[in-house]
Protein backbone atom coordinates (compact mmCIF):
# COMPACT_ATOMS: atom_id res chain seq x y z
CA UNK A 1 0.00 0.00 0.00
CA UNK A 2 3.30 2.40 0.52
CA UNK A 3 3.51 2.45 -2.71
CA UNK A 4 -0.05 3.28 -3.85
CA UNK A 5 0.30 6.20 -1.61
CA UNK A 6 3.62 7.44 -3.28
CA UNK A 7 1.66 7.09 -6.57
CA UNK A 8 -1.52 9.20 -5.22
CA UNK A 9 0.98 11.66 -3.65
CA UNK A 10 3.13 12.17 -6.75
CA UNK A 11 -0.38 12.87 -8.89
CA UNK A 12 -1.31 15.60 -5.97
CA UNK A 13 2.01 17.12 -7.13
CA UNK A 14 1.13 16.91 -10.73
CA UNK A 15 -2.31 18.40 -9.79
CA UNK A 16 -0.80 21.51 -7.84
CA UNK A 17 1.33 22.08 -11.27
CA UNK A 18 -1.60 21.62 -13.21
CA UNK A 19 -3.43 24.66 -10.97
CA UNK A 20 -0.27 26.97 -11.22
CA UNK A 21 0.00 26.69 -15.23
CA UNK A 22 -4.10 26.55 -16.33
CA UNK A 23 -6.01 29.43 -16.92
CA UNK A 24 -9.04 27.86 -17.82
CA UNK A 25 -11.44 27.57 -15.11
CA UNK A 26 -12.96 24.59 -16.25
CA UNK A 27 -9.85 22.42 -16.17
CA UNK A 28 -8.74 23.85 -12.83
CA UNK A 29 -12.50 22.69 -11.14
CA UNK A 30 -11.22 19.16 -12.43
CA UNK A 31 -8.17 19.08 -11.09
CA UNK A 32 -8.99 20.21 -7.23
CA UNK A 33 -12.08 17.50 -7.86
CA UNK A 34 -9.45 15.37 -8.73
CA UNK A 35 -7.37 16.49 -5.61
CA UNK A 36 -10.55 15.30 -3.29
CA UNK A 37 -10.51 11.62 -4.54
CA UNK A 38 -6.77 11.42 -4.15
CA UNK A 39 -7.21 13.51 -0.57
CA UNK A 40 -9.94 10.43 0.40
CA UNK A 41 -8.09 7.54 -0.32
CA UNK A 42 -4.78 9.03 1.59
CA UNK A 43 -6.32 7.88 4.93
CA UNK A 44 -7.89 4.66 3.89
CA UNK A 45 -4.23 3.82 2.52
CA UNK A 46 -1.94 5.11 5.79
CA UNK A 47 -4.85 2.90 7.78
CA UNK A 48 -4.53 -0.30 5.72
CA UNK A 49 -5.27 -2.90 6.58
CA UNK A 50 -6.73 -1.84 10.09
CA UNK A 51 -9.73 0.17 8.32
CA UNK A 52 -12.42 0.94 10.52
CA UNK A 53 -16.11 1.47 9.72
CA UNK A 54 -15.96 4.93 11.37
CA UNK A 55 -12.39 5.62 9.12
CA UNK A 56 -14.06 4.84 5.89
CA UNK A 57 -17.30 6.74 6.62
CA UNK A 58 -15.11 9.77 6.83
CA UNK A 59 -12.77 9.50 3.70
CA UNK A 60 -16.19 8.17 1.66
CA UNK A 61 -17.80 11.65 3.33
CA UNK A 62 -14.38 13.81 2.22
CA UNK A 63 -14.34 12.44 -1.02
CA UNK A 64 -18.30 13.42 -1.72
CA UNK A 65 -17.61 16.76 -0.51
CA UNK A 66 -14.33 17.51 -1.57
CA UNK A 67 -14.76 15.90 -5.55
CA UNK A 68 -18.22 16.29 -6.06
CA UNK A 69 -19.82 18.89 -3.41
CA UNK A 70 -17.59 21.85 -3.72
CA UNK A 71 -16.41 21.40 -7.56
CA UNK A 72 -20.00 21.68 -8.27
CA UNK A 73 -20.72 24.92 -6.69
CA UNK A 74 -17.16 26.49 -8.00
CA UNK A 75 -18.87 25.47 -11.62
CA UNK A 76 -22.37 26.96 -10.87
CA UNK A 77 -20.52 29.86 -9.82
CA UNK A 78 -18.29 30.12 -13.14
CA UNK A 79 -21.49 29.75 -14.89
CA UNK A 80 -23.34 32.15 -13.37
CA UNK A 81 -20.56 34.92 -13.47
CA UNK A 82 -19.66 33.75 -16.86
CA UNK A 83 -16.55 33.37 -16.64
CA UNK A 84 -14.12 30.73 -18.19
CA UNK A 85 -10.56 31.83 -18.37
CA UNK A 86 -7.72 33.47 -15.98
CA UNK A 87 -6.97 36.19 -17.83
CA UNK A 88 -4.60 38.25 -16.37
CA UNK A 89 -3.14 37.03 -13.68
CA UNK A 90 -0.49 39.08 -11.64
CA UNK A 91 2.24 36.20 -12.50
CA UNK A 92 1.73 34.87 -15.36
CA UNK A 93 1.46 31.49 -15.75
CA UNK A 94 5.01 30.17 -16.94
CA UNK A 95 6.59 31.98 -13.86
CA UNK A 96 3.96 30.32 -12.19
CA UNK A 97 5.55 26.47 -13.27
CA UNK A 98 8.52 27.83 -12.28
CA UNK A 99 7.67 28.91 -9.12
CA UNK A 100 5.86 26.08 -8.22
CA UNK A 101 9.44 23.95 -8.92
CA UNK A 102 11.24 26.73 -6.66
CA UNK A 103 8.61 25.78 -4.08
CA UNK A 104 8.37 21.90 -4.64
CA UNK A 105 12.64 22.56 -3.30
CA UNK A 106 11.47 24.46 -0.46
CA UNK A 107 8.83 22.25 0.54
CA UNK A 108 11.64 19.08 0.72
CA UNK A 109 13.94 21.35 2.28
CA UNK A 110 11.16 22.73 5.25
CA UNK A 111 9.92 18.79 5.85
CA UNK A 112 13.34 17.71 6.44
CA UNK A 113 13.96 20.19 9.98
CA UNK A 114 10.59 18.97 11.18
CA UNK A 115 10.45 15.83 13.69
CA UNK A 116 9.02 12.98 12.09
CA UNK A 117 8.80 10.13 14.12
CA UNK A 118 5.92 7.85 12.56
CA UNK A 119 7.68 5.68 10.52
CA UNK A 120 4.75 4.16 8.35
CA UNK A 121 4.76 7.42 7.02
CA UNK A 122 5.86 7.72 3.73
CA UNK A 123 8.59 10.01 3.72
CA UNK A 124 6.44 12.15 0.60
CA UNK A 125 3.85 12.66 2.85
CA UNK A 126 5.07 16.02 4.55
CA UNK A 127 6.83 17.61 1.53
CA UNK A 128 3.91 16.86 -0.35
CA UNK A 129 1.20 18.92 2.00
CA UNK A 130 4.04 21.66 2.25
CA UNK A 131 4.26 22.27 -1.06
CA UNK A 132 0.35 21.84 -1.57
CA UNK A 133 0.06 24.59 1.01
CA UNK A 134 2.30 26.93 -0.84
CA UNK A 135 0.37 26.54 -4.33
CA UNK A 136 -2.87 27.36 -2.90
CA UNK A 137 -1.21 30.49 -1.35
CA UNK A 138 0.28 31.37 -4.36
CA UNK A 139 -2.80 30.67 -6.25
CA UNK A 140 -4.77 33.39 -3.84
CA UNK A 141 -2.22 35.96 -4.13
CA UNK A 142 -1.89 35.80 -7.97
CA UNK A 143 -4.93 35.82 -9.54
CA UNK A 144 -7.48 38.18 -10.58
CA UNK A 145 -10.46 36.09 -10.96
CA UNK A 146 -12.36 35.15 -8.13
CA UNK A 147 -13.02 31.79 -8.62
CA UNK A 148 -9.99 31.27 -9.13
CA UNK A 149 -8.91 32.71 -5.80
CA UNK A 150 -11.53 30.37 -3.95
CA UNK A 151 -9.88 27.00 -5.98
CA UNK A 152 -6.31 28.30 -4.17
CA UNK A 153 -8.00 28.42 -1.65
CA UNK A 154 -9.02 25.07 -1.54
CA UNK A 155 -5.77 23.94 -2.64
CA UNK A 156 -4.65 25.43 0.31
CA UNK A 157 -7.28 23.42 3.22
CA UNK A 158 -6.34 20.11 0.88
CA UNK A 159 -2.41 20.72 1.82
CA UNK A 160 -3.47 21.15 5.40
CA UNK A 161 -5.50 18.18 4.87
CA UNK A 162 -2.68 16.41 3.92
CA UNK A 163 -0.86 17.29 6.75
CA UNK A 164 -3.33 16.61 9.42
CA UNK A 165 -2.28 13.19 8.53
CA UNK A 166 0.63 12.99 8.23
CA UNK A 167 1.24 14.46 12.48
CA UNK A 168 -2.11 13.00 13.48
CA UNK A 169 -1.24 11.07 16.60
CA UNK A 170 -4.41 9.94 17.98
CA UNK A 171 -7.91 11.36 16.55
CA UNK A 172 -7.80 13.54 13.92
CA UNK A 173 -10.78 12.66 12.31
CA UNK A 174 -12.86 15.23 14.31
CA UNK A 175 -10.25 18.29 14.32
CA UNK A 176 -10.25 17.73 9.96
CA UNK A 177 -14.27 17.15 10.10
CA UNK A 178 -14.15 21.09 11.64
CA UNK A 179 -11.81 22.09 8.79
CA UNK A 180 -14.10 20.30 5.96
CA UNK A 181 -17.20 21.91 7.37
CA UNK A 182 -15.52 25.17 7.38
CA UNK A 183 -14.20 25.06 4.34
CA UNK A 184 -17.68 24.00 3.04
CA UNK A 185 -19.35 27.08 4.73
CA UNK A 186 -16.47 29.55 3.69
CA UNK A 187 -16.88 28.34 -0.52
CA UNK A 188 -20.30 28.33 -0.08
CA UNK A 189 -20.43 32.13 0.92
CA UNK A 190 -17.66 33.13 -1.90
CA UNK A 191 -20.52 31.51 -4.02
CA UNK A 192 -22.98 33.46 -3.35
CA UNK A 193 -20.48 36.39 -3.03
CA UNK A 194 -19.29 35.55 -6.74
CA UNK A 195 -23.03 35.41 -8.24
CA UNK A 196 -24.07 38.38 -6.27
CA UNK A 197 -21.20 40.53 -7.60
CA UNK A 198 -21.60 39.00 -11.40
CA UNK A 199 -24.87 39.90 -11.20
CA UNK A 200 -24.37 43.85 -9.65
CA UNK A 201 -20.67 44.61 -11.36
CA UNK A 202 -20.55 42.60 -14.58
CA UNK A 203 -17.12 41.76 -13.37
CA UNK A 204 -15.39 39.14 -11.02
CA UNK A 205 -11.88 40.58 -11.45
CA UNK A 206 -10.70 41.54 -8.12
CA UNK A 207 -8.61 44.35 -9.23
CA UNK A 208 -11.60 46.15 -10.99
CA UNK A 209 -13.42 45.57 -7.68
CA UNK A 210 -10.54 47.76 -5.49
CA UNK A 211 -10.73 50.77 -7.88
CA UNK A 212 -14.77 50.77 -6.99
CA UNK A 213 -15.80 54.03 -4.34
CA UNK A 214 -18.66 54.74 -1.95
Amino acid sequence: MALWLDVILVLLILTSLWLLGSSRLRACIQAVAFQGIMLGLIPLLCAWPDITVRLAAVAVLSMVVKAIVLPGMLRRAAREANVRYEVQPLIGFTTSLLLGIVLWGLAMHVSRQLPVTMLHVTPLLIPVAIFTIFCGFLLIVSRNTAVMQVIGYLALENGIYVFGWAFAIEDPLLVEMGVLLDVFVAVFVMGIMIYRLSREFDTIETDELDSLKE
